[in-house]
């Protein structure tokens, strides 16, 4: 029986199956991962090359953190003692899971929710009690706030991935006041939103607001995830849970550069809700579609039976986006990401000659 421990686990860690990656499409128009085109190769190659000149890689990122964190303060106007940055924001929640969940806590989320931390639940034997999406993609407040009596620990990523949906400010300041374990809001796609939970920090104790300059600065491969929470929780995480280098000297400056940059993400945002909405606008003038509205980069709609069709034909064209298949009700369902100007108009003109 000892003997054979190692080899179950294997068995136990296999059998999950682990978050899946999309198809990797060679020279394609890539629209399935939810990066951000729209910020230019020539503003990330200012920054990497700045980067360079303020790096010695032969050496370990010492006070390199601290800079970051001076940073990224400046940047949301929250105290530096309630931020902690990890490798990628799926870092964070991996050590906020790994250390806070079992197999006696209940996770209160819905379904779907990030796929990344789903899986991560079914790791850890975590629990979750999953609110399933209603017909228009919309959770109803009332059910979270019913179920949140049974729940140990609340997830919520706001807006959703992959529905786009964002709960209005005061439902979720509602379901957050009354809640008292502990609640972790993923704002990955905050900036395309409506609003951010950040400042309830303040006087919410029980309260983890974790985001990410991967989406909103188009950053996506350096791995960069921050999070703002209470001073004490912000310590304890810090200088015991997280690695003593938990990102790379490269990532450090990047991310310095970047975040010293603020308006030119906030006009990228701009042109992706602007793109958005003709994306969401010209997909529900086809009757094959049933389109959601979405407060992420990127679009969720339902082509119902045809789906893989669809999807063949744009892979064909080749323009990768994301296929789901069943949500909820919705037995359909493709996901497609808010790109360039130019890549949505290629993407829509593949739908326009394929339905005709």
């Amino acid at each position: 029986m000892k003997k054979n421990w190692f080899e179950d686990k294997v068995k136990k860690f296999s059998s999950i199956g682990g978050y899946q990656k999309p198809e990797l499409i060679q020279d394609a128009v890539k629209l399935d991962s939810n990066e951000n085109y729209v910020i230019s190769k020539q503003f990330q190659n200012d920054i990497l090359s700045s980067a360079k000149k303020n790096s010695d890689i032969r050496e370990y990122p010492l006070g390199g953190v601290e800079r970051l964190i001076a940073t990224i303060s400046e940047f949301v106007k929250m105290p530096s003692s309630m931020i902690g940055v990890g490798n990628g924001s799926d870092q964070i929640l991996d050590l906020i899971l790994s250390n806070f969940a079992s197999s006696q806590t209940k996770v209160l989320t819905s379904n779907p929710t990030f796929g990344f931390f789903e899986e991560r639940c079914k790791l850890y034997d975590v629990p979750l009690i999953a609110i399933p999406f209603l017909d228009n993609m919309k959770l109803d407040i009332k059910d979270f706030l019913k179920q949140s009596e049974k729940a140990d620990i609340l997830y919520l990523d706001s807006p959703n991935n992959p529905t786009g949906f964002q709960f209005t400010k005061n439902d979720l300041q509602k379901l957050v006041k009354s809640f008292d374990g502990l609640i972790i809001i993923d704002e990955a796609y905050g900036e395309f939103g409506e609003y951010s939970l950040a400042n309830m920090v303040k006087t919410q104790e029980n309260l983890i607001v974790v985001q990410t300059v991967s989406k909103s600065f188009g950053m996506a491969g350096l791995r960069l995830g921050y999070f703002i929470a209470s001073k004490k929780f912000t310590t304890a995480f810090m200088n015991v849970l997280q690695y003593p280098y938990p990102l790379s000297t490269l990532s450090i400056e990047s991310g310095i550069e970047a975040l010293q940059k603020p308006t030119i993400m906030r006009n990228a945002v701009d042109e992706i809700k602007t793109e958005r909405k003709r994306i969401i606008e010209t997909l529900k003038n086809y009757d094959s579609f049933k389109v959601f509205d979405s407060k992420a980069n990127f679009v969720l709609f339902d082509a119902h039976g045809s789906y893989k069709r669809v999807y063949s034909a744009l892979t064909e064209q080749g323009i990768s986006i994301r296929k789901l298949g069943k949500i909820g009700d919705h037995d359909g369902c493709l996901r497609v990401t808010i790109g360039t100007k130019e890549m949505n108009s290629k993407f829509l003109l593949a739908i326009r000659d394929l339905l005709g």
